[in-house]
């Protein structure tokens, strides 16, 4: 599977600012020659037109199916005022996944995703459904996006148990301006055996390279546009934009490449979604594959990213000052333990 996955919410304009039948066609073809094979789509992407395209263009085409990976995702619904057409019950998932199989022009679905988690719907209705759609040849594997750590995990486990087909990917935003999934998604992730596929790593464009301290303020947009006015870019993302500017002209190659290779190469990442709505964002963003961070970059973009600290990073500080009482085992000495008197009760 390719390093990085072409995402399709910008295919078909019917949004308003995505690219248009003709524009989208020669991302896909340019993206194929490039060496890439994933495309993630919804159901719900530019009300399913999404779907559509990558069927005219990909999957009517037997040959170039087979070498393809296409992931889809279902949960949202399409049907305004069909309440059985949304969430993740067994009649919306078999509904969603019929009707995306057709606009796709394929007989399975790779992979499978629940686009977020739907708290209404029984998670053993949906993990048997899935396991069903599997093993009826329909599916080839299945995944969750935008759900929290202790459903998927409790999700996951019931699978494992009642030998269902579990999930072996995890979507989520990931990127140098959005950390806090380190806290407790990524590390359940990697515990549960899902791949990782963040999704909007350049963070909606912020990361892109078209923004900077220069013209902050001043750049039209798709980020202008949703926001209703100008971009204001806070202290902390000027700094990181700096950072990636500097190393892009190391590397003689472009800040967006930079932030790419950055999440690409975190633990437990699989593959990056990349959003594009030209051949030139594309160009700009597979120039990421050959970028190769040094120890000393990815520290330094580390440190300005750092997020504030969580109840879960804060606990991880105090384990080893506590587990074992202290004994060494295995040739591991624990930490020094703190004088009670210097501890901050507020704190622990």
């Amino acid at each position: 599977m390719s390093p990085l996955c072409l995402g399709a919410m910008t295919f078909g304009d019917d949004w308003g600012w995505g690219a248009n039948v003709e524009e989208t066609t020669a991302i896909i073809h340019k993206y194929i020659e490039n060496g890439g094979n994933f495309i993630d789509t919804a159901n719900i992407y530019t009300n399913n037109h999404s779907e559509r395209i990558i069927g005219d263009v990909v999957g009517k085409h037997s040959s170039l199916r087979t070498d393809m990976v296409i992931a889809t995702k279902f949960a949202n619904n399409v049907f305004p005022g069909n309440p059985n057409t949304g969430g993740t019950g067994n009649k919306s998932l078999m509904t969603n996944l019929e009707h995306s199989l057709r606009r796709l022009q394929t007989d399975y679905i790779d992979l499978y995703w629940i686009h977020s988690w739907d708290f209404q719907t029984p998670m053993e209705e949906t993990m048997r459904s899935l396991d069903n759609a599997v093993k009826s040849g329909k599916i080839r594997y299945i995944g969750v996006s935008d759900a929290p750590a202790w459903k998927v995990a409790q999700a996951q486990t019931a699978a494992i148990l009642k030998d269902w087909t579990p999930f072996i990917g995890l979507q989520i935003e990931y990127s140098l301006l959005q950390r806090t999934v380190e806290d407790e998604l990524i590390p359940m992730a990697q515990e549960m055996g899902l791949g990782i596929t963040p999704w909007s790593p350049l963070k909606g464009g912020l990361l892109s390279g078209k923004y900077t301290r220069a013209n902050a303020g001043n750049v039209s947009g798709r980020l202008q546009t949703r926001s209703n006015g100008n971009v204001e870019l806070s202290e902390q993302q000027l700094t990181i934009i700096d950072e990636l500017q500097r190393i892009a002209a190391i590397h003689n190659t472009n800040p967006a490449a930079v932030a790419l290779s950055w999440v690409n190469n975190k633990p437990g990442v699989s593959s990056t979604i990349i959003g594009v709505r030209t051949l030139q964002q594309l160009e700009a963003n597979i120039a990421a594959t050959n970028v190769h961070l040094s120890n000393e970059e990815i520290a330094s973009l580390d440190a300005l990213s750092m997020p504030p600290k969580t109840f879960l990073a804060e606990y991880k500080d105090m384990i080893p000052m506590m587990q074992h009482g202290g004994i060494e085992i295995n040739g591991v000495k624990p930490a020094a333990l703190p004088l009670l008197a210097n501890m901050n009760p507020a704190k622990y």
